[in-house]
Parts: C-alpha cells; structure tokens; sequence
C-alpha cells in the first residue's frame, strides 16, 4: 500500500478511500461534539449490576465510536504515521468547533426564543468540547499506538485481534475521560450546566462503554470489509 495515494491515480481506489475515511472520521466528530449534550436512556429487557433498567449514555456514544472504526481502517491502510496525522488534525479542528459555538451563542440574535433555545441547546456544548477534548487526545493516540504495537508483534494477519483490542482500551480511557471531565468537573468548576453525580456519572461511564464495545464487535467484519475492496 503506498504512503503516497495521490502519487499515481488522484481518482483511484486508494485515493477515495483516503478521502472517505477522513470525511467519515471528520463528519462523525463533529456530529460527536454536537449531539453529545443529551443523555440518552434507553431501556433493556433485564436490569443490569451498576447500570439499573436502562443504559445511560450521550447522544454521540455512537458517533464517536464511528471515529474508532474509520481510525482503525485509516491505520491499517495507510500505516500508524497517517493515522496520527489524521488523528492530531482533527484534535486542532476541535478548537475550532469551540470557537464556532461560542461565537454563535455570543452574536445577538433577532428572536430571543430562539436566542433561549440556543443557549440552552448548545450552551453545555463548551462542557463537551472541553471533555472531548482530553479524552479524545489520549483515547485516539493510544488507539493507534496499540492497533500497531499488535501488528507489529502479530503481523499483518489477525486484523480482528489489533481491531478489538485497540478499540476495547481506548475506549475505557475515552469515556473515563469525557464523562467525568464533561458531566463532572467541567460544569461544577465552570458553572455551565449542571454536574451529574457520581452515581449518574458511573452509569453513564458504564452504559456509554458496554454501546462503544458492542459497536466495536459489531463494526469489525466491516473492517475487513473496508480494508479488503481498497486493496484488492
């Protein structure tokens, strides 16, 4: 696999899927940053220890476990320095999320209704940014540090060990991180929103988590799939 896609054909297989996989990356993101303010509940057939009749989890648990699934593909086809490019880019482009929202909810607006529904829709958006931001920046590298250090012990076979095991530990830092900075720390140190407690907060760590290892069982046959139509 060249380092280089745009070297030969700009529209060939391998270029598109470059493309692809940081678009898809990029756009699940940054759905991640917007939609992660809702705590989702949704319900389980059977009561489950620590986590009660229903899982709790933010409304971008999925978006932002797309990331890990256009992460893992990236490394694998384009190699670990690629994938740190990609995944550092993106961390800068945070920032300016930040700075888009914040702008947004400090320009007047015509109808204060609105102006209100703005506020209280995307206010606690500064909370999230902040705790994506930490978590996304460890949780990410050590994603791709560990998809290589499998494949270089492993070798170029057992996708599905490096896939697995990369997602399954980045994600406990992940949603350690985020929920605690977002939901915990963030809102009772800047007074933006309202802190969950602990309780609340482990529920959440733990439901967000069991949908994120789930999706990455889930998302792994796609994996194979992904990798397998850019080389062939």
């Amino acid at each position: 696999m060249s380092d280089h896609p745009y070297a030969g054909d700009p529209l060939g297989r391998e270029a598109v899927a470059q493309v692809g996989l940081v678009a898809l990356f990029v756009t699940a993101l940054a759905t991640a940053q917007v939609t992660a303010a809702k705590v989702l509940a949704l319900p389980l057939p059977v009561a489950l220890p620590a986590v009660g009749p229903e899982i709790l989890l933010p409304g971008a648990a999925l978006a932002y476990a797309i990331t890990f699934f256009a992460s893992d593909c990236y490394a694998e086809l384009y190699g670990r320095r690629a994938a740190q490019v990609v995944v550092n880019v993106a961390f800068a482009m945070n920032f300016v999320v930040l700075a888009l929202v914040w702008s947004t909810l400090a320009a007047p607006g015509i109808n204060p209704e609105v102006s209100a529904a703005f506020d209280t829709a995307l206010g606690p958006t500064t909370n999230i940014v902040l705790g994506s931001l930490l978590a996304y920046v460890v949780s990410q590298n050590w994603d791709v540090i560990v998809f290589h250090e499998i494949r270089d012990r492993t070798g170029p076979g057992k996708l599905w060990l490096r896939n697995l095991a990369s997602t399954a530990t980045s994600q406990v830092l992940d949603t350690v991180i985020f929920v605690g900075v977002a939901f915990v720390v963030a809102p009772a140190v800047l007074g933006i929103g309202m802190p969950l407690s602990l309780g609340e907060a482990a529920a959440l760590v733990v439901g967000q988590y069991l949908l994120k290892l789930l999706i990455a069982v889930i998302d792994t046959p796609f994996v194979y799939l992904v990798v397998r139509a850019v080389r062939e």
